[in-house]
């Protein structure tokens, strides 16, 4: 009898496929990137561990839906190749490459209309960590997807590991402030009306200005409504991330 085709398998030759992808490809940085990326259909081109057992038993686990795609990606390799291909090892000791979606597939779902979900707009972001937690928090309201203004990169790979590989889950891309999406922008400020008197609709524009510096002129000048979140006096402002998730669960439970 015909032995059964195992699959693809492990990639025999992680770490020459790693130095050869590694200028263009997403770098995904611990289990839980990986884990997100494939459930949310990454092409995912080489993964590497230093110990395959305990990453599948994490899967089996956390993640026991893509368990058997794990376990045709993964490759085990010595831990000093590892640390080598990495910036920061991840206590998991897992990591991948996987391709970046194709700019033309992110405008065209940040485009469409009707939409079901906002869109949320960080203008000028500043901190790459804080612009991967606001991915995260996206990816878990199903918003339609997060762009951001300014120099920042959204695919910066501080702002993957801070997004947990969840900018597979959601559009993420950087735009000018005149190339935002089409529909209303509520914009986060201090002078604005409180949420807690105004309905999001689904098709809102949600823009927040950065860290430090707060909205942009364009973008400002761009908004049809300044919102402002509730706030005790003298406390001076929110973590980006938290004003995102506020707002975001608002629209949500109207």
């Amino acid at each position: 009898m015909k032995p059964r085709d195992p699959g693809p398998g492990p990639d025999p030759e992680p770490v020459s496929s790693w130095h050869r992808l590694a200028d263009t490809a997403v770098l995904l940085d611990g289990f839980h990137a990986l884990k997100h990326a494939v459930r949310f259909g990454a092409e995912v081109r080489v993964a590497v561990t230093t110990d395959r057992a305990a990453a599948l038993a994490l899967a089996d686990e956390l993640a026991p839906d893509v368990r058997d795609a794990l376990d045709a990606l993964l490759a085990e390799v010595p831990e000093s190749a590892y640390r080598a291909l990495v910036p920061r090892p991840h206590p998991t000791a897992v990591a991948a490459l996987a391709v970046r979606p194709a700019r033309e597939a992110n405008l065209r779902a940040l485009a469409r209309t009707p939409r079901t979900a906002p869109v949320v707009v960080l203008d000028q972001p500043r901190n790459l960590g804080n612009a991967g937690a606001v991915i995260r928090l996206a990816a878990g309201f199903g918003a339609t997807g997060v762009v951001t203004t300014g120099p920042l990169d959204p695919w910066h790979p501080t702002v993957v590991r801070g997004g947990a590989g969840l900018h597979f889950a959601t559009a993420v891309e950087r735009l000018a402030v005149e190339e935002l999406p089409a529909g209303p922008v509520f914009a986060l400020d201090p002078e604005g009306v409180d949420i807690r008197e105004l309905k999001l609709p689904d098709d809102a524009v949600l823009a927040f200005g950065s860290e430090r510096s707060g909205l942009s002129a364009g973008l400002r000048g761009r908004s049809d409504r300044l919102v402002s979140l509730p706030m005790r006096a003298q406390v001076s402002s929110y973590n980006l991330a938290t004003s995102v998730a506020m707002a975001l669960f608002h629209w949500s439970a109207a």
